[in-house]
């Protein structure tokens, strides 16, 4: 069981992706635009974050490069949640930092499809540090034992 994140300005599409995933056995949040989805991600991290790329206010493009920069998210997972369908687009959210993209409008099997393998990977990486914690982490490594600066 996943916490998603749902960012998008449309309510129908936010609600059938939650009913999707929900009854896939994830838990399923909505937020309505970018400003809210950064809130939100301050508050509480879940384990990934579908994002609209076209919402009112801040574009899911730039809550994405935000979150790249941030200290306690940089490494959230995300899928690109869209309507936009050009190469160029999905160039550039991979760019940015995003996971998978997903076109809208989108089916279940597709959706979970994505939402399990941006899971998986997820699952077998490190747990999350902050990037705080891991720059201590690396800087104490380099003064504890001059052998291991090579593996820096």
């Amino acid at each position: 069981m996943a916490k998603i994140i749902i960012a998008d300005d449309d309510e129908i599409i936010a609600d059938m992706a939650s009913k999707i995933l929900f009854e896939a056995g994830h838990v399923c949040g909505w937020v309505p635009d970018g400003e809210k989805a950064l809130d939100l991600l301050r508050w509480r991290r879940p384990d990934l974050l579908l994002l609209d790329h076209d919402m009112p206010g801040m574009t899911g493009a730039q809550v994405l490069r935000s979150l790249r920069s941030s200290a306690e998210n940089y490494d959230l997972p995300v899928i690109m949640f869209t309507g936009l369908s050009g190469a160029d687009d999905e160039s550039h959210a991979y760019y940015n930092g995003a996971q998978a993209f997903i076109r809208k409008p989108f089916n279940a099997k597709m959706l979970l499809h994505e939402v399990n393998l941006v899971l998986k990977a997820r699952a077998e990486r490190p747990q999350h540090r902050s990037l705080m914690e891991h720059l201590e982490q690396k800087a104490g490594r380099w003064r504890d034992s001059p052998e291991k600066r090579v593996m820096l």
